[in-house]
C-alpha cells in the first residue's frame, strides 16, 4: 500500500525521514478505514512556520505543525485532501530537548497535522487521549518507539 503523498522540504536543517512518514500517514488511514487520499507535507523552518501561522490562524508565534484541510466534500481524483505543514526548527530543538531523535519528533508532527486531517482533536482531554493513542499506533507502524512520546499532554 502506498499513499499518495508528495514531499517538500524548505529547510536544510533536518532531513525528512520519508520511510517513517509513509508507513506512519499509511497507519493513521488504516486507523479511520478511510482510503488513502493524497496529503502534501511541508518542512520548513521556524521563520516560515511563524508567518503562516499568523497568516492563516492569526497567532503571531512559532509552532510545530499546522493542518490545511483543503476540501471540504469528498475528494475527486487528482485532488489534495490537504496540506500539513511541519517545523523542523522546532522538532530538533523539542528533540534535543528531551533526548530523542530530531527525525522521530518530525515524524510525530508530520502524523499529528494528517491526524487532525483525518477528524481527530486534541482540544479536551477526552479527545486528546484518544489522539495520543492514535499517534502512538502511528509511530509504532514506523518503527519509532510508541513510549517515546508518552509524557506529553
Amino acid at each position: 500500500m502506498t499513499a499518495p503523498v508528495r514531499f517538500q522540504s524548505h529547510q536544510s536543517l533536518l532531513r525528512v525521514p520519508r520511510k517513517k512518514v509513509l508507513a506512519a500517514v499509511e497507519q493513521a488511514f488504516r486507523l479511520r478505514r478511510r482510503k488513502l487520499l493524497p496529503v502534501s507535507l511541508v518542512v520548513v523552518d521556524d521563520r516560515e512556520i511563524r508567518r503562516l501561522h499568523r497568516e492563516f490562524l492569526g497567532k503571531d508565534s512559532v509552532t510545530d505543525v499546522i493542518s490545511f484541510p483543503m476540501q471540504e466534500r469528498p475528494v475527486r481524483r487528482g485532488e489534495l485532501f490537504g496540506e500539513i505543514v511541519a517545523s523542523a526548527q522546532t522538532a530538533r530543538r523539542l528533540a534535543s530537548e528531551l533526548g530523542h531523535s530530531a527525525s522521530d519528533e518530525l515524524t510525530l508532527y508530520l502524523v499529528h497535522g494528517v491526524l487532525h486531517l483525518l477528524g481527530f482533536d486534541d482540544h479536551d482531554e477526552k479527545n486528546r487521549r484518544i489522539m495520543r493513542r492514535a499517534e502512538r499506533q502511528c509511530l509504532a507502524a514506523a518503527g519509532i518507539d510508541r513510549d517515546l512520546f508518552s509524557g506529553r499532554g
